[in-house]
């Protein structure tokens, strides 16, 4: 019988990913373990083993498809003695890429995937049925799970539930006093996506929103005079002389970080907490450290067993802290907070034209060697895009550091779902009171972004003067 090798799911929010290439052909013979294929995700490239022992009868999607769905089928095993042809045919046809979700990422969140051969399920009542609650479960993006799913229409046309659309949509339609039903779309299933709104809105097609039809968080209220639009993509290019600009077209790392942090920034309601920090006696310690490191003999001759940079304390600073100030070291969701019992810090690594963030997990038990040497590890497999999944995914708080390149002070946007993240300047010499007396100093100014629903402003003043404490005695970082 054939054996059918279907797209994996390499994280729990994956929902699609590239095929980037084959390592085995037709007609080759495969064992469980064995690399077959290397799959992108928007963050890492990852080898997918065989888990069964055959024959390869078939390749369905070829090397180089993008958006290939989550268990889409992608291959045919032939099993030990049966005939290969007959189980290339017999394996069907995979999943063509959906490429009309492209446009639906680029509004927000993606598109929950589907079960290739699931039927359509019934739509339950609203706000309750065991078909939402297990559709929901399915996904970690809780607030499209009820608009993804297409609307079911009678013979004559007419729509016998809610109208379906997009987050994104619902929000600008809601902004605009839009009436979703009378809105055309044109998504996949019908699904109204943001540019149907929007043509709606600049068109005058649309009806107003009936008074019934109140938002879920406040009562419907009189539309604004003018809601605020977006420019389309034609528009801000007949900004710009023909041939003055290149298109570089936005790749699965680019989309998902235009998602996240918008998301962040509309949803999350952030403060900052600015704090100084001396860090003289931490450049000295390190000092001292690194030249007592022993030397290990290596293919490239004896190199230092470690060599810490300023970051690693940094790390092993809000890891402590965290640990100091357990109520802030947690996480919001919509029925409680999360208490998390270590501190994973996670690192911003910049990598070409994109950003990931690796994490240090249990960072408060962790000596500073062991820190800058896992840093180090993470930070290359990320540049390489060789990351898995769950050494990026998660974590309880953020540092990012753009001291290396002289900036003395700035601000981040929290990665949920994180309630925080420290942001780090240059050491800066400057002029200090001490004792009445004036003298130079080096200063690194760490500001702080917290997430407002999980951690008050003293709990965060709290969680930065602990951080500042272990900056300027860093030799209880040691014990």
């Amino acid at each position: 019988m054939p054996i059918n090798i279907t797209m994996p799911a390499l994280s729990p929010t994956m929902e699609e990913g590239n095929l980037a290439k084959w390592l085995v052909k037709e007609g080759d013979l495969v064992a469980p373990g064995d690399v077959i294929a290397e799959i992108e995700t928007d963050k890492a490239t990852m080898e997918v083993e065989a888990v069964d022992e055959g024959t390869v009868a078939k390749i369905v999607v070829p090397a180089g498809t993008e958006g290939v769905k989550v268990n889409a089928l992608i291959a045919v095993l032939a099993e030990e003695g049966e005939d290969v042809s007959e189980a290339a045919k017999g394996g069907g046809d995979g999943a063509a890429p959906k490429a009309e979700k492209k446009a639906e990422k680029a509004e927000g969140k993606p598109e929950k995937a589907e079960a290739p051969s699931a039927p359509p399920a019934a739509k339950p009542a609203e706000g309750g049925g065991s078909a939402a609650k297990s559709e929901q479960a399915a996904s970690p993006v809780s607030d499209t799970a009820s608009s993804d799913r297409p609307s079911k229409k009678q013979g004559n046309g007419a729509d016998t539930s809610r109208t379906f659309a997009s987050p994104l949509a619902r929000r600008l339609a809601k902004d605009a006093g839009i009436d979703l039903s009378a809105i055309e779309g044109s998504g996949p299933h019908g699904r109204v996506v943001k540019a149907d709104v929007e043509a709606a809105s600049a068109g005058g097609t649309a009806k107003a929103a009936p008074a019934g039809k109140a938002s879920e968080e406040k009562p419907a209220a009189a539309a604004p005079a003018s809601a605020p639009k977006t420019m389309s993509d034609d528009a801000v290019l007949k900004l710009f002389e023909e041939g003055s600009y290149e298109l570089v077209p936005h790749d699965g790392m680019r989309k998902t970080i235009a998602a996240r942090l918008t998301e962040s920034h509309q949803t999350v309601p952030a403060y900052f907490v600015s704090m100084d920090c001396e860090i003289d006696a931490l450049l000295k310690l390190r000092a001292e450290i690194n030249a007592a490191s022993p030397m290990r003999k290596t293919e490239k001759g004896d190199v230092p067993a470690y060599k810490l940079s300023v970051n690693d304390f940094i790390i092993k600073a809000m890891a402590l802290a965290l640990r100091d100030v357990p109520m802030a070291n947690a996480s919001w969701t919509s029925t409680a907070r999360v208490r998390h019992r270590h501190s994973d810090v996670g690192v911003a690594v910049a990598i070409p034209d994109g950003l990931i963030t690796p994490i240090i997990r249990k960072a408060e038990e962790k000596t500073l060697s062991v820190i800058s040497n896992e840093m180090k590890d993470l930070a290359k497999r990320a540049r390489d895009k060789k990351l898995k999944p769950q050494e990026y995914q998660g974590g309880t708080t953020a540092v990012s550091n753009l001291g290396m390149f002289g900036v003395s002070n700035f601000t981040s946007i929290i990665n949920p779902p994180h309630a925080s993240i420290v942001s780090v300047g240059a050491g800066v010499e400057k002029p200090v009171v001490k004792g009445g007396e004036i003298k130079v100093a080096t200063i690194m100014t760490a500001t702080f972004a917290f997430d407002h629903r999980v951690i008050d402003g003293a709990l965060g003043a709290e969680l930065a003067a602990a951080f500042q404490r272990h900056i300027e005695k860093p030799m209880g970082m040691l014990v």
